[in-house]
């Protein structure tokens, strides 16, 4: 359980404090005292910063008392409450038998909680003593206890254990110096080296990895791999998973998932192959132009999109797509053509001259559009900056509907 040192963040008067000081700067309060009531003010700081980090990440976590949080790199590497639900959600539909899993990689044990609500029992691995203990306690005050805690390797845990119904594994991202991975064989544990002996232990395996990993490069290294799904929360690309089903036949599914809300999720599927043999026609900007979510451009649906929606695209290698009647239902962002290649003189009617630049396979960037045209960000209309078959342009738009 808990060290000695992490118990005494339990106190009341100290969690009362965290509670009451949220916003308080860390460094401001490590640097005026260097303990309060005994506890080491840096503890209390990492608290109050893990606190205010969970506050819309991990609202359950935040709402519920006696928390204590890990050191910032864990939280920042930890699976999002809502990431985690649509995992939740995603093995209910794509596993039956769920007796017993196993989250090999357990860190701050998001995911292990969640998986906690369908499986009957749940084994959480981590060779961090410090990060399972804090784990294992936040679990208990969560009410989790169905889950099994240990303190191995991954590849430890494989060589001892016997079988499960499921294998969750988000191996490390990042090498000894903090740097940034992706390539899959790079990433600690190496799954393409484990995955061998993890399909001896169990017909079902969900990777995460980030959103980084070269797909296709991916796909190249893993066997029968039946979905990878490309996760984004509100437009941003948070995770990729990659799920293996024993004795699965290619080619697997692309999901371009974008999740909205709670109850509102953009889902776009299409195979590789299909994509490969997509044929899309292009033409220069029309009445609209759309912008596809960013699950879609990570994916690589560049064709298949425009082949479902009956759109053209601009060019080849600009990913914005056009066309003269409304598709509304289109999963991205929206805009209505007002003028193609605007002069200076248009901006004299946008108030305080403040437009939203955006470009796409144009060779400015957005600042350098708004310095040579002396422009501000805001305001409600938009200029793209983009290249079509023949030539560039800049579009004055308005938006019809944003992402969400």
């Amino acid at each position: 359980m808990l060290s000695d040192q992490l118990k005494s963040l339990l106190k009341k008067e100290i969690q009362d404090f965290i509670y009451l000081n949220e916003q308080l700067d860390e460094n401001k309060l490590i640097l005026s005292q260097r303990e309060l009531k005994l506890v080491p003010t840096t503890l209390i700081a990492h608290q109050i910063t893990g606190r205010r980090k969970a506050k819309y990440k991990l609202p359950t976590w935040y709402r519920t008392p006696q928390i204590v949080y890990p050191p910032s790199l864990n939280l920042e590497q930890s699976s999002s409450e809502t990431t985690a639900e649509y995992k939740r959600q995603f093995l209910l539909r794509h596993v039956s038998k769920r007796a017993k899993a196993i989250d090999l990689t357990g860190g701050f044990g998001i995911d292990t909680f969640f998986f906690s609500k369908i499986f009957d029992q749940v084994d959480y691995v981590d060779r961090n003593k410090e990060l399972l203990s804090i784990a294992q306690h936040n679990h208990l005050q969560l009410d989790a206890t169905n889950i099994f805690y240990h303190a191995h390797d991954a590849e430890e845990m494989i060589s001892q254990s016997t079988q499960w119904d499921f294998v969750y594994i988000d191996p490390s991202r990042r090498d000894e110096q903090a740097k940034k991975l992706v390539r899959l064989a790079d990433t600690q544990p190496n799954v393409v080296e484990l995955q061998t002996a993890l399909l001896e232990k169990t017909d079902h395996i969900l990777i995460k990895t980030s959103p980084l990993l070269d797909i296709q490069a991916a796909l190249r290294e893993l066997k029968f791999v039946k979905t990878v799904t490309v996760l984004s929360v509100d437009n941003e690309c948070k995770e990729l998973l990659f799920f293996i089903s024993k004795n699965s036949g290619p080619p697997p599914t692309i999901e371009a998932v974008n999740i909205v809300s709670a109850s509102q999720h953009q889902l776009f599927e299409f195979k590789l192959e299909e994509e490969a043999n997509a044929i899309v026609s292009f033409s220069d900007p029309l009445t609209f132009i759309y912008e596809p979510n960013a699950s879609i451009l990570k994916a690589g649906a560049f064709k298949s999109i425009a082949q479902k929606f009956s759109l053209t695209k601009l060019s080849k290698s600009t990913h914005l797509y056009t066309s003269s009647h409304l598709f509304e239902n289109f999963p991205g962002r929206l805009f209505k053509v007002i003028k193609l290649q605007p002069d200076e003189s248009d901006f004299a009617a946008i108030p305080h001259r403040q437009i939203n630049v955006t470009t796409r396979n144009y060779p400015l960037s957005p600042e350098e559009i708004k310095k040579k045209y002396k422009l501000k960000d805001g305001g409600d209309q938009f200029l793209i900056g983009c290249s079509g078959v023949n030539k560039k342009f800049l579009v004055l738009a308005e938006v019809i509907k944003p992402h969400p």
